[in-house]
């Protein structure tokens, strides 16, 4: 059942497991889903999502497999099958369906009243009321109509029926996937400054270091138990992150589209209070003989007395889309800009600051689609590289703390 909705899923990127997949179709089995897309929407969601950060991708899924799907017994099919016999039904039927009269609203207590039917049994009675009925109907229970409590027609209140012209009225779960409320909880989009914070937290190595000012709870509870029972208190050298974090930024030239997405990790880590250290520095391209230390890049400081500076236990991250010409890696004088004429080609320096950096990323804002250019290629098989989203922040901070 639905077998092919279990693989939009994975196609779209929504983790499904077997084992989630059966306890859906169980659910399915006890009648959860109530026959109402609306009540499957929110139920096979529950189920088949792991993570809101997947919300969006299960909507994508949910609109490619049931978008247009308002009839899924087939009464689409057997209503265009008897328009082809009577055709004067189907044009007549349908100008009264499009011009609703204004429908009453029911209240919740209201709507629970009104009879619920199963597809099958509600697609056998509106063949039935189709081959009966003689002209236009408004309001009412009964008949094919617009407005009222009848099942079939649109414009009306009824929690399980069959939507034949008009345009829908209610939250339906097609029109709520197609919202795609959840985009910006997607782990695979780029990022705003709370998301870039929270990856940045887990950027910690703790180390006992300072004064003996913090309680060690489980040593005095030792202690007390050894003492029968008399308090001594034990304290211990304060647990403290020692990560120190150097942020250079590439700016101008391609870079300029991803200004704001590149002001947003720079304000994340800049906010950021649990660094050791944390220092940032900008360039344009590549890094040459001087680094800047403002955007405008006005401000010079000289390369090599900024590698003698911070010591190889750095972290290192490097952000920029590493797109242009080869020969501005690997020629002398090859910078583009006047001001970064240099003897040093550019990819000298950079395999300089992966000799003396232990730990280094490269946060790359383009897509990888395009990561077989030639100078990002170069770049790559210097640096770990990963794209600027939350996937890959996560794995570029995993990087960052692992062993050397």
């Amino acid at each position: 059942m639905f077998i092919d909705f279990f693989y939009t899923l994975r196609r779209n990127g929504v983790p499904v497991s077997i084992t989630e997949w059966m306890t859906m179709t169980e659910a399915l089995s006890g009648g959860l889903a109530d026959s109402n897309l609306d009540t499957f929407y929110y139920l096979a969601r529950s189920i088949l999502v792991k993570s809101e950060s997947y919300y969006d991708h299960y909507d994508l899924a949910f609109e490619e497999y049931f978008n247009g799907i308002e009839d899924p017994c087939g009464i689409r099919e057997k209503l265009l099958g008897l328009s082809e016999e009577f055709p004067e039904i189907r044009e007549e039927l349908l100008r009264w369906l499009n011009d609703p009269i204004n429908s009453a609203y029911l209240s919740r207590e209201e709507l629970e009243r009104l009879p619920r039917m199963g597809l099958e049994e509600l697609t056998e009675l509106f063949m039935k009321r189709l081959a009966e009925q003689t002209g236009r109907h408004d309001g009412g229970s009964k008949w094919i109509g617009t407005g009222g409590t009848s099942p079939f027609g649109n414009a009306g209140n009824n929690p399980a029926g069959i939507r034949v012209g008009g345009v829908s009225r209610n939250r339906s779960a097609i029109k709520i996937a197609h919202q795609r409320k959840y985009q910006n909880l997607r782990s695979d989009l780029t990022l705003d400054v709370r998301q870039i914070k929270v990856a940045l937290k887990r950027l910690r190595l703790l180390s006992k270091s300072g004064p003996e000012d913090e309680l060690d709870i489980e040593e005095t509870v030792d202690q007390t138990c050894k003492n029968a029972g008399e308090i001594e208190l034990v304290f211990t050298k304060g647990r403290k992150n020692v990560i120190k974090l150097l942020l250079l930024m590439d700016v101008g030239g391609s870079m300029n589209p991803y200004a704001q997405l590149c002001s947003r990790l720079f304000s994340a880590a800049n906010s950021s209070s649990h660094f050791k250290d944390f220092k940032y520095f900008y360039f344009h391209n590549c890094i040459y003989d001087h680094l800047y230390t403002d955007i405008t890049r006005r401000e010079r400081s000289v390369t090599d007395e900024f590698l003698r500076r911070f010591d190889g236990e750095y972290r290192l991250i490097i952000v920029g889309d590493a797109w242009m010409s080869p020969t501005e890696l690997v020629n002398r004088f090859g910078a583009v800009d006047y001001d970064d004429a240099c003897e040093t080609p550019g990819i000298i320096r950079l395999r300089q600051f992966r000799d003396h950096f232990s730990h280094v990323v490269w946060l790359n804002p383009e897509k990888k689609t395009i990561w077989e250019r030639r100078s990002i290629t170069m770049i790559h098989e210097l640096f770990p590289m990963f794209e600027l989203t939350l996937d890959g922040l996560d794995d570029a901070v995993k990087e960052l703390i692992g062993r050397r």
